[in-house]
């Protein structure tokens, strides 16, 4: 999972290979299918922003948030809290994008 991951930072940001969301995506993926918060973080910031060959799913990158922030992810915390009070990809709601 670890090197999953960490090769797929370095093909998001074209870290000694060529910049590839769609690789980092595939990549992400794997990790995030073995229960990785960090992957599954940025898995969701793909779906977001429609990048990797992704389409731009907010609901999606709403549930792949949640998923990283039971698992403590605070920048999962942090994104699903912004998406709760503007009611992007999940229904707006004040009270808990403040608890968030």
């Amino acid at each position: 999972t670890d090197a999953q991951f960490n090769l797929a930072q370095h093909h998001a940001q074209g870290i000694g290979v060529p910049q590839d969301d769609a690789e980092a995506a595939r990549l992400f993926s794997l990790a995030a299918d073995q229960g990785d918060a960090y992957a599954l973080f940025n898995l969701g910031v793909l779906c977001a922003s429609g990048r990797g060959g992704l389409p731009q799913d907010d609901r999606e990158a709403a549930r792949l948030f949640g998923l990283a922030a039971d698992q403590g992810n605070a920048k999962s915390l942090f994104n699903l809290g912004v998406m709760r009070a503007s009611g992007r990809g999940v229904p707006q709601n004040d009270a808990e994008a403040a608890r968030l």
